[in-house]
């Protein structure tokens, strides 16, 4: 049974936002923002994804990567980004979690937007485990 508890070294950040405009939140996250961050090929960027409340006031980011490093270019890159205002107007940010073993540098970039961390401690990971 301990190979159900390996290690990994895999990050989730789950940014929780206040929609101000849900027509034109739809319509940045899905045609501008989605492309441009998929258009980055952040080869240890796992996932990138917006899901929304039934009535359009709330939004969730989730966004998996393949370590703590990953995290890193993904904020880099966000902060270069042309789509970073534009993404703000359209949201506030109420919440921030960062799931999994964040290195120092993670948790004082990702400490700027009030976020709240999580170290990993056990479970399992079919990537690492294997197949059912």
């Amino acid at each position: 049974m301990t190979d159900l508890n390996a290690a990994t070294d895999r990050m989730v950040l789950i940014i929780d936002c206040k929609v101000k405009d849900a027509d034109s939140f739809k319509t940045c996250s899905r045609e501008r923002a989605e492309k441009y961050v998929y258009d980055l090929k952040e080869e240890n960027s796992i996932s990138y994804e917006w899901h929304i409340s039934k009535n359009g006031t709330e939004a969730t980011l989730i966004e998996f990567f393949v370590d703590s490093d990953a995290i890193i270019v993904r904020l880099g890159n966000h902060a270069a980004s042309p789509l970073a205002t534009e993404v703000m107007e359209h949201v506030d940010i109420t919440g921030v979690f960062c799931l999994g073993n964040a290195k120092q540098d993670a948790i004082e970039a990702l400490s700027a937007w009030g976020a709240r961390f999580r170290s990993h401690h056990s479970g399992c990971n079919r990537e690492i485990v294997g197949p059912r």
